[in-house]
């Protein structure tokens, strides 16, 4: 017995609104559905994984998903939940990307399963033939400039600063976007749009355009936009977006993103995040209020999503880094260690890791260098000082108290290692080379 889609998602808590109807449509048939996805990066992050997952709840839940990247839509640029035009890309830019993309959706989706296989999908393969004027000529005269201008996207950047404003290839995004939910139900026989609560406007105008196009019906749903605890953007950190390339977030750090949520939210992207049961779920919640510090939610939060996005080798190379670099004995572990396995499991993990030479080691290198221009750690000399009278500065787990301190050959665990700390959890190793 398939599980119901729309009750899924409820309990889930990611379902923020949804059309009339669009339950009993779920509920009585297959259904083929899609979500769109912004093609301006050569790698989807963290942002992307709500809607990633609803895709992969909607094929478990028995229905068709479809993911649509938006080669043509990648070229304009949608104005939702924006302040600013964004820069637009050249074509093989663009192709670069997709194709990168595509290999992150296979990790979660199943494209070879029978009947309800997923698919992938671009948008430019049927614009790239319509012209201007066919385009006005065919699918704008459906839609009329006061429709377009009740939504709350352009409102807001139409109300704003007459120098800004909104250029007209923004305002026609959401025509645009509407024409792809037009061609996906008349071509692919796609009933449903899904999307984050700021696509609402868009999705409800194409399946307006259905409607008055052709006389048509579809449906629209909405998953709701995450925010963490302290209102900051969810998958934003100090040093940028959180990806799914581990070029671009090491494992290493992606792990540690999730393992250092905050409670309230680790409650919320236990849920989204991973194919856990309620039960289960519910099972991990009361083990973790027994003992908070243990922060058991956390790990298996970061345990499921770390082996779904960079696979089991990669988690277990980060647990055994995060686990010695944490340990009180991490300097005689280090020593102890075999010295090609232990690189194999740093290159394995991506810590952060930097290299110095013996040459400089042996004459001696200021340990704010070593955490500003050499490690990044810091990007101001005045940020690591401070750190360092704050007592938030460790060398070789030991408190780093002068910030004028030299570091040298001495300090070298087996000649060969330095361990720099900030923080509670922030590491880099220093190779000597």
């Amino acid at each position: 017995m398939k599980k119901n889609f729309i009750e899924e998602l409820k309990w889930r808590r990611m379902v923020q609104d949804m059309m009339p109807g669009t339950e009993e449509l779920v509920n009585k048939e297959m259904v083929r559905g899609y979500i769109g996805f912004d093609p301006t990066a050569d790698s989807l992050g963290v942002g992307n994984l709500v809607q990633i997952m609803t895709l992969l709840h909607f094929q478990q839940c028995g229905h068709k998903p479809i993911a649509l990247v938006g080669g043509a839509t990648g070229m304009v640029g949608d104005p939702s939940g924006k302040s600013a035009e964004r820069n637009l890309l050249d074509e093989k830019t663009l192709q670069h990307n997709l194709a990168c993309q595509k290999k992150q959706l296979e990790k979660f989706l199943n494209f070879d399963c029978g009947e309800n296989s997923a698919e992938i999908v671009n948008n430019y393969d049927w614009f790239k033939g319509i012209s201007f004027l066919d385009f006005i000529r065919d699918v704008g005269k459906h839609i009329t400039v006061n429709y377009m201008m009740a939504k709350e996207s352009v409102k807001k950047r139409i109300s704003g600063d007459e120098r800004e404003g909104m250029s007209f290839t923004e305002f026609s995004y959401q025509l645009i976007q509407g024409y792809d939910f037009y061609y996906l139900w008349k071509h692919h026989g796609v009933q449903l749009q899904m999307g984050g609560s700021d696509q609402l406007g868009n999705i409800y105008t194409g399946t307006e355009l259905i409607r008055r196009k052709d006389g048509g019906e579809a449906w629209g749903l909405a998953t709701p936009l995450i925010k963490k605890a302290d209102g900051t953007k969810f998958g934003k950190t100090e040093s940028g977006n959180i990806w799914l390339d581990p070029k671009r977030t090491s494992p290493y750090d992606f792990y540690q993103f999730w393992l250092n949520a905050a409670d309230t939210d680790t409650e919320n992207y236990i849920r989204i995040f991973t194919l856990k049961t309620k039960e289960e779920i519910e099972k991990l919640e009361a083990e973790h209020k027994l003992n908070p510090g243990k922060r058991i939610l956390q790990k298996s939060l970061a345990e499921d999503i770390t082996i779904r996005v960079h696979g089991k080798d990669a988690l277990d190379a980060v647990l055994q880094i995060t686990e010695l670099f944490m340990s009180k004995e991490a300097v005689q572990l280090i020593a102890a260690f075999d010295e090609k396995k232990f690189s194999e499991m740093i290159a394995a993990s991506g810590s952060l890791s930097i290299e110095i030479s013996k040459n400089e080691l042996e004459a001696g290198v200021g340990v704010v260098e070593l955490l500003t221009t050499r490690s990044k750690i810091f990007d101001s000399n005045g940020d690591a000082m401070k750190m360092i009278k704050g007592n938030g500065i460790s060398l070789n787990k030991q408190k780093v108290t002068d910030p004028k301190m030299i570091v040298n050959s001495s300090n070298a665990i087996n000649g060969k290692y330095i361990l720099l700390q900030k923080g509670k959890n922030d590491y880099c190793l220093v190779k000597v080379v």
